[in-house]
């Protein structure tokens, strides 16, 4: 039961992993070498793991893991190429894996873009590149996450799941006019009903797959929106950031749990509406089964026959 997890708001990620030992774990954090991607590799590279940072701008993440190694010398770390908005670089990085994957964390993403823009294969770039892109990496590693004998996928989610569902008819606004929260909205949901997809669908080859809110931390994914927003007694730092994903990349506490949504290092409710400040919860329609089919269904098609 999650009930008994000991952490919460304030933990941090070096709380979560106090006592924790992850040798011989082969992780892929996306994203993994800025803002809380960057303390979660940090933490789980600490643990003992071997961290993969899958990163968009390489040469900017081998700076990020040379001062790593520098305060941590005996660190598993490494960096391969990944841009996630286009589905040939998601194959070759899928393509060139070739051992167990114990952890998978898909964590790089990007947030109320103003303009509307489009990936590679055509799609709304918030879908494609929190979602789509995720979503045709994690399917190129099944293999090797079957392989690893109890893998665990870990999607980084918002609270924007509680602003806008999926989008089934209209997923890249060629008809809805595009509106940046909606969107980044929309993506959200998607992160979501993936860890309920993959429970569905993976648990024989003994996949977990769980989804979180990491909170309200001041990183570059606010550039769009003139920084962070969010009253500061509600604000966390990036190491109390990176604490959720971490339990669930990780923590023995949560083991044997998938397909659900985590806030604050607790399982979080299901809600029916929004509410006011603070949000929080899940969307019902961010959790549900039938959606999560319909969506793991759409993503396959859109994965293997683009625009």
């Amino acid at each position: 039961m999650t009930s008994s997890i000991p952490f919460g708001f304030s933990s941090t990620a070096a709380d979560v992993l106090e006592g924790v030992e992850l040798a011989g774990r082969n992780v892929i954090v996306t994203g993994g070498a800025a803002g809380i991607g960057l303390e979660t590799s940090r933490a789980l590279a600490a643990a003992g793991a071997a961290v993969t940072i899958a990163a968009r701008r390489p040469d900017e993440a081998e700076r990020a893991v040379a001062e790593m190694r520098q305060a941590m010398p005996a660190a598993r770390l490494s960096v391969r190429r990944l841009d996630l908005s286009d589905l040939s670089s998601v194959q070759e990085f899928a393509e060139c894996w070739d051992e167990p994957l114990h952890v998978l964390i898909n964590n790089a993403g990007v947030m109320a873009i103003p303009e509307l823009q489009r990936s590679a294969e055509g799609r709304e770039m918030q879908f494609a590149t929190n979602y789509l892109g995720h979503f045709a990496l994690t399917l190129g590693l099944r293999r090797h996450l079957a392989s690893a004998n109890g893998a665990r996928v870990v999607s980084v989610a918002s609270t924007g799941n509680l602003f806008a569902p999926v989008f089934w008819d209209d997923p890249d606004f060629r008809f809805i006019p595009y509106d940046p929260l909606l969107a980044y909205g929309q993506s959200k949901t998607a992160c979501i009903l993936m860890s309920v997809g993959i429970r569905q669908a993976w648990a024989c080859d003994g996949i977990m797959s769980n989804a979180l809110n990491p909170g309200a931390i001041a990183t570059g994914l606010q550039k769009h929106t003139g920084g962070l927003r969010t009253p500061e007694h509600l604000r966390k730092t990036i190491e109390q950031g990176a604490s959720t994903t971490v339990l669930l990349a990780g923590s023995p506490l949560v083991e044997g749990i998938s397909g659900k949504y985590f806030d604050d290092c607790q399982e979080a409710p299901v809600v029916d509406e929004r509410g006011a400040l603070p949000f929080k919860g899940v969307a019902r329609y961010a959790v549900d089964a039938q959606n999560a089919f319909r969506l793991w269904e759409m993503a396959t098609r859109m994965v293997s026959s683009p625009l």
